[in-house]
């Protein structure tokens, strides 16, 4: 019991965590066993066991079988790089956050699949040393296992330097504990070889995860949020006579449009799931500045006077203001900044001659540039209190002719080539 008191305390501590898991789960009606994270937790646990049972039997050398010393490391080893590359795994999805393809999985395997080989081949000539205060196995097999967390560090830290900036950046906690516990260990294991530390690593690469990522609550918080925010663009809308209809439809657009156009391998740097899912729930809040604006401008049936032309083109600063003044203080500093660029320069132009700061093509963020798209084919295509609804060949003509003026000239070729997906999201929410 003397010699495994660590793993005891960290298997206690990742068996809470999975119960945890498996609770919140089913509270929350989240499947089980449908993504790696899952796969980690169990897998944990059997190395966490292997561990603790290896460093009783090395202990007792003169009682244990070597051969069953041996093959009982062997499970463990194998175990602790099957943990390190299958962390590497959720780190690097967590990174790109798209599908990677077959032929880079592959070759990111490798040193994986190689490792193991070479352990297993070697397993018979693992050494068991005597130390000061207990005894630890050496050979080609423990210096294959630890030089895999080695090398899957390298490829996490260029990986991640290269990607950082469009990482999540709750997820960044997650990606710095592992490399700095992985790299830690490394380091002291290389130099005292007797202090067996892998399971703390472990440890942390679970709890980390978990209270950062894959706690089942904080899906439940994102869904909460997602209706009130659709709730709230909902009644603001409704200032200007609307019923909901255009919230509904500009946000399945821009969402339709960003994977149509990651699909394509435009802005694939950009354009992660994580992107996606924040300007689809910043979408709805474009035109949160009209709450700001009179009813009776907002709903003028004639021609507006310039007067009142410039009392409605606020409503893009103030949706700016309200975005940073509202949601400035949610922690979902992502989020709010989708918002904020989405709420304030979606009426920029690509020729520059938009408001309110007169960007001009790339200048103007790529949220900004997806939601003028969109917004202006759905506001031509809905009826409003001054005119009645255009055909959607006009609509799209409109857009057409607004390519390399008001619009990135990008977005409105995918857009265009893609009307019979956008036709089928008009229909379905009109029919709503």
């Amino acid at each position: 019991m003397n010699f495994c008191k660590l793993q005891i305390g960290c298997f206690l501590i990742v068996l809470y965590v999975l119960l945890n898991y498996i609770r919140e789960c089913k509270k929350y009606k989240k499947k089980l066993s449908k993504s790696i994270y899952d796969e980690i937790l169990y897998l944990s646990l059997i190395c966490i066991g292997f561990d603790g049972i290896t460093a009783v039997t090395v202990n007792y050398l003169d009682v244990v079988n070597p051969w069953v010393n041996r093959i009982l490391h062997m499970f463990f080893l194998v175990s602790l790089d099957t943990v390190i590359y299958m962390m590497f795994g959720y780190i690097l999805k967590t990174a790109y956050n798209y599908r990677i393809s077959k032929a880079k999985r592959i070759v990111l395997s490798l040193p994986y699949l190689i490792n193991v080989i070479i352990l297993v081949a070697n397993i018979g000539n693992l050494e068991f040393r005597i130390g000061q205060h207990t005894n630890y196995s050496m050979g080609i097999s423990a210096y294959t296992c630890f030089s895999i967390g080695v090398v899957y560090v390298i490829f996490i830290f260029f990986a991640v330097i290269k990607r950082w900036c469009y990482i999540d950046t709750n997820k960044r906690i997650n990606i710095l504990t592992f490399l700095i516990s992985i790299s830690g260990v490394v380091i002291i294991q290389g130099i005292f070889p007797e202090t067996l530390l892998t399971s703390i690593v472990v440890t942390l690469l679970v709890l980390c995860v978990y209270m950062n990522q894959e706690d089942p609550i904080y899906d439940e918080l994102s869904k909460y949020h997602d209706e009130m925010v659709m709730g709230f663009a909902t009644l603001v809308e409704s200032k200007d006579g609307s019923t909901g209809g255009h919230v509904k439809r500009t946000t399945a657009y821009v969402k339709l449009l960003s994977e149509e156009l990651r699909n394509r391998g435009y802005y694939k740097e950009i354009l992660t799931n994580d992107y996606i899912h924040n300007l689809s729930m910043a979408a709805p809040m474009h035109d949160i500045g009209k709450i700001g604006v009179p009813d009776v401008v907002l709903q003028k049936p004639g021609k507006l006077t310039d007067e009142e032309y410039e009392i409605i083109k606020k409503h893009a600063s103030e949706g700016g203001r309200i975005i940073e003044e509202t949601f400035g203080h949610l922690g979902n500093k992502d989020y709010t900044e989708m918002s904020y660029q989405v709420a304030k320069y979606h009426h920029e132009k690509w020729n520059g001659k938009g408001y309110p700061e007169g960007l001009a093509e790339k200048e103007i963020p790529l949220c900004a540039r997806i939601m003028a798209v969109a917004d202006v084919f759905d506001a031509v295509s809905e009826k409003r209190c001054y005119r009645d609804a255009l055909p959607l060949e006009k609509c799209y003509e409109i857009i057409s002719n607004g390519s390399g003026k008001d619009f990135d000239p990008l977005i409105v070729e995918v857009f265009l080539d893609s009307k019979e997906k956008i036709e089928k999201q008009y229909k379905d929410i009109s029919l709503q």
